[in-house]
């Protein structure tokens, strides 16, 4: 199997099990369960859940991680909800689609990722398969990387960082925080849940750091190369919003040069493993090139 083809099949498995895991209610409070619908299915690239799949297959595991990779993905959601939100971002465009706040208003929006959040925890605890002590380690990592010294401590920095000067320390950790934790979080997840050694864990976290870094910056350099249509929504907004990105800081050129520096760190963590890590090294390739 090709890696597209391998690629579109963790998306739909994730696709599938999100559908199984998210649960509306036709009741008082039915608004709600539209307002987290709307974001959750709104076409997300998936990246998240399908590393974490990745991870887990490299160590043996298998379905037993859909639950904590579809977690992680309602985390993600519930974050870009927020991001947008007037207070922070004020975006209109996500995805190619009106942005929650402006379907559904402010306050529904910010309900509708604290719910989402919310229920990345009830999925976990109702549908884990894997052992207790399994659960509550990959539980810590989760959420740990997605707090105030995971993703929330690097949208802090974002935050105060907007109009000012920053330096490439103050830039490296917003999104090694803000970017990277969740990336980080879907590789050790699905190593944790398969059994692996801690070495293991410790490669995948440094594979998902590097990857993580790069990410963010061909995020950067898509803000400047690409458009509001192939995006699926607005370029230029770093600019717009006075944010240092590392294209501001190191200049378009060199931007890319690191972009393919770090990808080529994060395939050198896998050498260990051989041809097993083949779709991981595809993976880091695939964010490579990416257009949006």
């Amino acid at each position: 199997m090709d890696f597209l083809t391998a690629f579109e099949a963790k998306i739909n498995l994730v696709n599938q099990s999100l559908q199984k895991y998210f649960v509306k209610q036709e009741n008082h409070q039915a608004s709600i369960y539209n307002a987290m619908e709307y974001s959750l299915f709104s076409g997300g690239k998936r990246i998240r859940p399908v590393l974490c799949l990745a991870a887990a297959e490299l160590f043996g595991g298998g379905e037993e991680v859909l639950p904590f990779a579809c977690a992680l993905e309602m985390i993600h959601t519930y974050s870009l909800i927020h991001d947008d939100l007037p207070c922070m971002d004020d975006d209109d465009l996500r995805r190619g689609k009106p942005t929650n706040h402006v379907v559904f208003g402010e306050g529904l929006a910010v309900l509708a990722g604290d719910a989402l959040l919310n229920g990345a925890a009830e999925t976990v605890l109702q549908n884990s398969q894997v052992s207790p002590a399994q659960t509550l380690e990959a539980m810590k990592v989760l959420f740990s990387c997605s707090g105030t010294e995971g993703m929330i401590g690097g949208q802090v920095i974002d935050l105060e960082s907007e109009g000012k000067a920053v330096d490439a320390v103050t830039l490296m950790a917003m999104h090694v925080h803000k970017t990277g934790a969740l990336i980080i979080a879907a590789a050790k997840m699905g190593a944790i849940i398969s059994g692996a050694t801690r070495e293991d864990i410790l490669n995948m976290e440094n594979f998902a750091r590097y990857v993580g870094v790069a990410f963010q910056i061909k995020d950067d350099i898509l803000d400047v190369e690409s458009t509001t249509d192939v995006l699926g929504k607005p370029v230029g907004s770093d600019n717009l919003n006075e944010k240092t990105t590392f294209v501001t800081l190191y200049g378009l050129e060199q931007s890319k040069k690191m972009l393919e520096d770090y990808t080529q760190k994060a395939i050198e963590v896998l050498a260990p493993y051989g041809e097993a890590a083949e779709f991981l090294r595809e993976f880091a390739l695939f964010l490579l090139h990416r257009d949006r």
